[in-house]
């Protein structure tokens, strides 16, 4: 019996060693669907198709491709965020679009929408199927553009046309991972090696285009006595077996990295396209190497731009530079940092009280007692600075953010992909309150595929980042407050344990208990509301913000809140003076 075009890609996203789609069934998925159960290929039933989105970029991040699917209007609608995240990220990802029968496009018909202008701004390929004989080469070539251009590719699937009689076309059906070496020419190489030798102090700033390259660039930093600084993204592969770590900059950062950066000579920025320009230097002298020239320049004004991959790139410089012997700088910059980390550490050690425990201690307990490959995920806003500052790379463990788009409620989604492609490790996802109530529904997702996913949620009854944008902006926090359901019962009702945390004498052995668990388990921990997460350098506008804020808050009449944000802080104001 002739296979239909369902059958054909099923067959083919087989071949490519798709393991798992994404999806909600329904309407024009259906023939998708029964052909992926004639398959090898599972199907993950998410409640709602930007998880499904969420949890195949997590997956594609962690092994280099993934799937999901959406079916008519809705479903491509809901995609839609889960997307855009995984094409900022850079991570190979493939969305079939399934949608309305084809002599039904252009009416107005139930739930259609324009797959090409909806997903055109979030991919690289972008093409609609009609006739059998597109199949083959059109979803060979999406594929082929997912994984060379590291971005998202999307067939559009008219549902009458699954069902059609497939056809083999003339062209590829394999799929080619390349891995091309990739390095600036020699002139390039001898034109930065002058620039390195010429300079005493020189600083290394990595991004996750260095994420390959640990050992080369500790070996680099050892050679040039230069501190390293990192970003989000590159933390967990940069600061393992790093002696010159100085830690990340940026706005969940240290002051140290910053420093180390603003007082070189030479800053070497090596695989990080890192948005934030007011926290780049601007009278040194910067080189950056990227594997996309496209991004050469975007961020700081450069004295020498290069393409090239960060490990081959200094593999061949090393034999071009002449070794420092002057240790001062890296000394002064190590010596400021371990300064830094002591000040972090003083609110590691006040837990904090009952309902407002502090969730740096959280935090640290969490990175102590989670196991050295364990797999991470963080929503947006605080969780991002609790782990970008207290969860310790090992060399072996991942942490998955929305670190590009920067949306809410991305934990969870992603620790579902994360636990499904990698079920023998400890999948941890540090919640907010609020990133966790926008899709409350998936935690069914986790039950129902029996996930060992361990969801901590940093309860602070507030969306707290928004509320600290606010403040520092000279505004009094307005409708940041949630009141939210008792997520420890949530977790119940979807069939797991879950358990609500007040006190600070609590907080460890209720983390051991869940890590412990041989199933999914919820923490719902009442962290402290007022905890803020001051960047490593912080404006007179915003130190002004700040106390325009408060005053406006005390003349309102919330006193008590001004008291508590003053009394939570007070480590950071000494931090800084």
């Amino acid at each position: 019996m002739a296979k239909n075009i369902a059958e054909q890609i099923v067959e083919m996203l087989e071949n490519a060693n798709v393991k798992r789609i994404y999806a909600v069934t329904g309407d024009s998925l259906n023939h998708l669907n029964i052909a992926v159960k004639k398959s090898s290929i599972e199907w993950i039933h998410v409640r709602h198709e930007e998880v499904g989105a969420y949890a195949a970029a997590a997956e594609a991040e962690l092994d280099g491709f993934a799937v999901c699917a959406g079916s008519c209007g809705p479903g491509h609608v809901h995609l839609i965020n889960g997307v855009y995240e995984a094409h900022k990220s850079h991570v190979p990802m493939l969305v079939i679009a399934s949608t309305i029968p084809s002599d039904e496009m252009g009416m107005d018909y139930f739930q259609e929408t324009n797959t090409i202008k909806l997903f055109d701004d979030c991919s690289h390929y972008n093409q609609m199927i009609t006739r059998p004989e597109q199949v083959q080469r059109t979803l060979q070539t999406a594929i082929q553009h997912a994984i060379s251009k590291k971005g998202v590719a999307v067939i559009g699937l008219p549902g009458d046309v699954s069902e059609l009689d497939a056809e083999e076309g003339p062209t590829s059906a394999q799929i080619f991972r390349t891995h091309p070496v990739i390095r600036p020419s020699d002139e390039e190489l001898e034109q930065l090696a002058t620039l390195v030798n010429e300079s005493k102090k020189v600083t290394l700033y990595c991004g996750i285009g260095a994420g390959e390259a640990n050992a080369e660039v500790v070996e680099l930093s050892k050679f040039l006595k230069a501190p390293v600084g990192y970003s989000f993204r590159g933390k967990m592969a940069i600061q393992p077996n790093n002696p010159n770590e100085v830690g990340l900059t940026g706005l969940l950062g240290f002051p140290s990295a910053y420093h180390a950066m603003h007082e070189a000579d030479l800053v070497i920025l090596l695989g990080t396209d890192f948005p934030y320009q007011k926290f780049m230097p601007v009278k040194n002298k910067i080189v950056q190497i990227d594997e996309s020239p496209e991004r050469l320049g975007r961020r700081a004004k450069l004295e020498l731009g290069l393409a090239g991959d960060v490990k081959e790139t200094i593999k061949a410089l090393l034999p071009l530079l002449q070794e420092k012997t002057d240790a001062h700088f890296l000394n002064e910059q190590l010596a400021f940092y371990e300064k830094v980390k002591e000040t972090q550490f003083a609110y590691v050690k006040d837990f904090g009280k009952e309902n407002a425990i502090q969730p740096e201690y959280v935090a640290h307990t969490l990175d102590r007692l989670a196991k050295k490959d364990a797999i991470f995920t963080v929503d947006t806003g605080m969780c991002c600075v609790w782990g970008a500052r207290f969860i310790t790379g090992t060399g072996e463990r991942k942490m998955l953010g929305s670190f590009n788009h920067g949306s809410m409620a991305n934990a969870m989604p992603m620790a579902i992909g994360a636990s499904l492609a990698h079920p023998d490790r400890e999948v941890i996802a540090m919640c907010g309150d609020g990133g966790i109530s926008m899709l409350l529904g998936d935690m069914a997702t986790i039950f129902q595929y029996k996930l060992p996913v361990k969801l901590i949620v940093f309860n602070n009854r507030t969306l707290g980042m928004v509320k600290l944008e606010m403040e520092v902006g000279g505004m009094p926090d307005n409708e940041t407050d949630m009141i939210n359901p008792d997520f420890a019962m949530v977790a119940q009702a979807m069939g797991y344990p879950g358990k609500n945390v007040h006190k600070p004498e609590e907080v460890e052995d209720a983390i051991k208990e869940c890590l412990a668990y041989n199933g999914p388990y919820l923490l719902n921990i009442f962290t402290n509301p007022n905890a803020l997460a001051l960047p490593p350098k912080i404006d007179f506008d915003q130190v002004v913000g700040m106390t325009k804020s408060m005053a406006q808050l005390m003349l309102g009449g919330k006193m008590e809140e001004v008291l508590e944000t003053v009394k939570s802080n007070y480590k950071h104001i000494k931090g800084l003076l």
